[in-house]
């Protein structure tokens, strides 16, 4: 939080768009009252896109699925939460899945009545994800974790101060995204972080197989992100009227080619407990992208039914009420996971994607394993694919 304060008060001399946070804690208050929550949206307000990382809890000790674990401050609307994809290594995206660790959604954060009961917020996170699984990077000359866990080392250099070494989780995927909202805000200085977060959803692409609450809009896709950035007006404003033109020119094709494949967009953008889906989210301003809003604000809800707000979104954009496991088209296509107005009833989201009526979820307040990391500097060595989970 003291560096969210720095943040704040240096943005300006440094110019600061984009802050990574690959940290994390066990997100227990709503983020309404959490105060790393409630400093990412101050400087989320501030015009600073803040990337989150998920967390690397999706799975418990003996292997299977957990639900409900993205970290702190991944829970808050504002940040774009990232969670960590496979590329096994290849550069076409056909064989790309998202990895056991990476935590799943619903957040699970909640507030506490004059009764006793807890009310969780049950966002739809992570946003998005991204390759996490062996990444290679430079390591530190004496650096500790390759000196205690020589697996690590990528075998690039025999010279310390040459050395590279393998990291993988969510810790290691929020950079590339926020990386990618960098490149977006070179591109166009202009941008809004609800626009950065909208740009990266939208041109998504959906892996086949894996559910909203594994992958959210789907996995990163800059070739996309790019190109729909460049085309946004450099001229909007808060006076910008609702379904103003929001391109320069002609809508880019929703499509993208990477390692010979092509693949199309996701073409939704995640709000809270829906998500929106129209081509409108490209065509036509959204009051959503102004200065000081979050895309959550273009919804109504109420305790059992939610819809768009026109005063915030265009009337040709819908919300998607059913969380799918996609076959890797657009980001409502594929089997019903659960209908996402159960989130709204503070239901509990269990492993086979049955809800609850009580609001309990199976491990709520349970620390899953012994292999829950929490802050920035712990190590958990995994079998299989995931050489090692940071944070």
């Amino acid at each position: 939080m003291a560096a969210l304060d720095w943040v704040l008060t240096n943005h300006d001399l440094y110019n600061i768009r984009v802050v990574n946070l690959s940290i994390g804690t066990p997100a227990i208050d709503s983020y309404l009252d959490d105060p790393l929550c409630q400093a990412v949206r101050r400087v989320t307000d501030a015009g600073i896109v803040v990337v989150a990382a998920a967390g690397n809890n999706g799975k418990d000790q003996n292997g299977a699925k957990v639900y409900g674990q993205i970290h702190s401050p991944g829970n808050e609307p504002s940040a774009v939460t990232v969670g960590a994809s496979n590329s096994f290594g290849t550069d076409a995206r056909g064989d790309d899945s998202i990895t056991t660790y990476s935590s799943r959604g619903p957040t699970r954060s909640f507030t506490v009545d004059d009764n006793g009961i807890k009310h969780f917020d049950n966002v739809l996170k992570p946003d998005l994800v991204a390759p996490g699984n062996k990444l290679v990077g430079a390591a530190a000359s004496a650096n500790y974790l390759l000196a205690t866990h020589p697996e690590l080392d990528a075998d690039v250099s025999s010279d310390d101060a040459r050395r590279m070494m393998y990291l993988s989780g969510s810790s290691m995927s929020a950079p590339i995204a926020a990386g990618a909202a960098a490149v977006l805000l070179q591109a166009n200085p202009s941008l809004t972080p609800s626009l950065v977060k909208a740009i990266l959803m939208f041109t998504a692409q959906p892996l086949a197989g894996s559910n909203t609450f594994e992958q959210g809009a789907g996995e990163i896709n800059i070739d996309g992100a790019l190109r729909l950035a460049k085309l946004v007006r450099t001229d909007l404003s808060t006076s910008t009227a609702l379904g103003a033109p929001l391109l320069s020119g002609a809508p880019p094709v929703k499509q993208t080619i990477i390692g010979g494949q092509t693949f199309d967009w996701g073409k939704g953008i995640l709000c809270n407990h829906a998500y929106a889906i129209s081509d409108e989210l490209i065509t036509r301003y959204q009051k959503v992208y102004g200065p000081g809003f979050i895309l959550a604000d273009g919804v109504m809800e109420t305790s059992s039914s939610q819809s768009p707000d026109l005063s915030m979104l265009t009337d040709g954009v819908s919300l998607g009420l059913n969380a799918v496991t996609s076959d890797g088209g657009t980001i409502g296509e594929g089997m019903p996971f659960l209908n996402l107005s159960f989130l709204l009833g503070d239901g509990g989201l269990l492993p086979d994607g049955i809800m609850v009526g009580d609001g309990i979820m199976v491990g709520d307040g349970i620390m899953v394993g012994d292999g829950i990391l929490v802050g920035d500097s712990s190590l958990n060595l995994l079998n299989g694919d995931e050489t090692a989970r940071m944070r």
